[in-house]
């Protein structure tokens, strides 16, 4: 058993976690057994145990569990970086969330991460050309989560968007990797221009809460933008901006400020 159990963890670290904190779960909390056991234990990997969350948490009289943990499969199956990308996704809570303490913690209990989760398979019904099942997906993300993500948006791995009410990303939007963001933030286009009308935020980028991002412009990697603020021009990388409108107050403090999450504002005439 040990012997199986350490090849598990070499081959699926990640997975290997979740399921060791499951059954430390259940013991520390019985009456959570059910819930862990379908949702977890239940499961051969972690894919498995995403499609079945997503079809439980976005079914409805409109649209049956059975159907949307088909169509959850499918993805899955077909598209290896769905898995790789929720798992960067999960490290990423993990690391960036103090209070996240558990792997198990997002898949269970964090609507930001299921949000993210529901939304990469909206994407990849875009892709295939099913864009009236994204539209659908994308509605009841935004009626379980209150997050609306436009399933056109392109969004890289590692990406923690804590809280996640009332999370507005359009539909041209492109987010790096490992890019954190917190409740209230809007990227958004400024009128009712067609075409390319949504911000694109570079890798490492750090979004404050409430945080407003407008139109076609490009933020910068490993930039911060300060709680409350609306950005309508362009950032350069490593800087920090706040303020309405928004504007350059410093240098980002840090390589990583979505890594660190420290939104205080240092050393400037703000």
């Amino acid at each position: 058993m040990a012997e199986t159990k350490a090849k598990l963890s070499s081959v699926d670290p990640v997975w290997s976690r979740v399921r060791d904190e499951a059954f430390e779960m259940v013991t520390a909390e019985p009456l959570l057994g059910g819930l862990v056991h379908s949702s977890v234990l239940h499961h051969p990997t972690l894919e498995r145990a995403l499609a079945y969350r997503f079809s439980l948490k976005l079914a409805s009289g409109e649209m049956s569990e059975q159907i949307l943990r088909e169509i959850a499969d499918e993805a899955y199956a077909a598209e290896a970086e769905l898995g790789q990308a929720a798992r960067a996704d999960i490290m990423a809570v993990y690391d960036r969330d103090p209070a996240c303490h558990r792997f198990i913690q997002p898949l269970l209990f964090f609507k930001g991460f299921q949000a993210v989760q529901a939304y990469r398979i909206g994407h990849w019904l875009w892709q295939q050309g099913r864009r009236d099942m994204a539209y659908f997906v994308q509605m009841r993300v935004s009626e379980v989560f209150g997050a609306d993500i436009h399933p056109a948006a392109r969004i890289g791995r590692g990406i923690m968007i804590d809280h996640a009410h009332s999370i507005v990303i359009g539909e041209t939007a492109v987010v790096g990797d490992n890019v954190s963001m917190l409740h209230s933030v809007t990227l958004g286009g400024t009128g009712k221009e067609d075409g390319d009308r949504h911000p694109k935020i570079g890798n490492g980028v750090l979004i404050g809460a409430g945080a407003k991002v407008l139109g076609n412009i490009t933020i910068g990697a490993n930039s911060r933008i300060a709680a409350g603020s609306v950005v309508l021009m362009d950032v350069p990388a490593c800087k920090t901006v706040a303020g309405v409108p928004a504007r350059i107050v410093g240098d980002a403090g840090c390589d990583q400020p979505a890594v660190t999450m420290d939104q205080r504002l240092k050393d400037c005439d703000c």
